[in-house]
């Protein structure tokens, strides 16, 4: 029995929808998948009631945005209780901020003579969920970019790049905080791999650990096996759960080569998930 701990969905800014991907899941052999999309909670339903339909095991997560300094760092959230109002109400500010970035970028980018638009970047995105990868395809379309990549620069909306707009800030520790509110697991994502930043070292990690931490994604495919065995050993150091997952978005290419399938995590995982979730729940914790 296997597992992909981490997946995303059109829910934020995967390109198969939750059917489409518990569908995959199943098809490649996998007994349980944990959704984790981008600051949302929406594609949960659909994907459970799409694993009942294929016998597959569905785990709600969601995968929050932090920022400590100039630094992006995730937070996995697993077995979270997907009507939480102190959640949900964080998450439309989440959604509330992405969609006023969004125009802010579409104008900046207008100013600097792409000629795109917020109509058309919203029709990419498909849900209410906007992010940089949906004005990057438009930015292709009009021909502003040869390749994605490209989108991701100085030149544009890449961080610090002249048409990069700040996102919501919510620090690690609200986030680790926000979660366990809301009855999930925390778990630190990929800390080996940050979109901006090197890998985090074990001083940045154990300020995370006494806000409530209660794991490291240290099994990822973009990690080394040298990151990958760090991140174990800091997990044994510190009585810390060991997740892992692809993150996979469906749209494998170069530069995102991130597949399900790519990783096979033994379902004992998920049985650790499990434990933690039930020792949560318990008088006192």
């Amino acid at each position: 029995m296997y597992a992909d701990l981490h997946l995303h969905t059109t829910a934020s800014d995967g390109k198969n929808t939750p059917a489409e991907v518990v569908a995959l899941a199943q098809q490649k052999g996998f007994s349980a998948i944990a959704i984790t999309d981008h600051d949302t909670t929406s594609g949960i339903e659909e994907a459970i009631h799409a694993g009942t339909e294929y016998g597959l095991e569905i785990i709600p997560g969601i995968e929050l945005s932090t920022i400590a300094g100039e630094r992006e760092i995730h937070i996995l959230g697993y077995y979270l209780d997907i009507n939480s109002t102190i959640l949900s109400e964080k998450l439309s500010q989440f959604i509330d901020a992405r969609k006023n970035r969004a125009v802010k970028m579409v104008e900046k980018l207008n100013d600097l003579g792409a000629k795109i638009t917020l109509p058309r970047v919203k029709e990419i995105a498909g849900t209410e969920f906007i992010g940089r990868p949906h004005i990057a395809q438009a930015l292709l379309e009009q021909g502003c970019i040869k390749e994605l990549k490209e989108a991701f620069s100085e030149k544009y909306i890449g961080r610090g790049g002249r048409a990069y707009v700040e996102r919501f800030k919510l620090s690690p520790q609200e986030g680790i905080i926000l979660l366990k509110q809301a009855g999930a697991v925390p778990v630190l994502a990929h800390p080996g791999y940050l979109s901006s930043g090197p890998p985090l070292a074990a001083e940045e990690i154990t300020p995370l650990i006494e806000s409530g931490l209660k794991g490291i994604e240290a099994i990822y495919s973009r990690h080394t096996p040298e990151q990958e065995n760090y991140y174990r050993q800091l997990a044994e150091k510190y009585n810390l759960l060991v997740t892992g997952g692809s993150d996979c978005h469906g749209d494998e290419n170069e530069a995102n080569p991130a597949r399900l399938g790519q990783l096979w995590l033994p379902y004992k995982y998920v049985q650790g998930l499990k434990d933690e979730k039930k020792n949560q729940a318990l008088p006192g914790n």
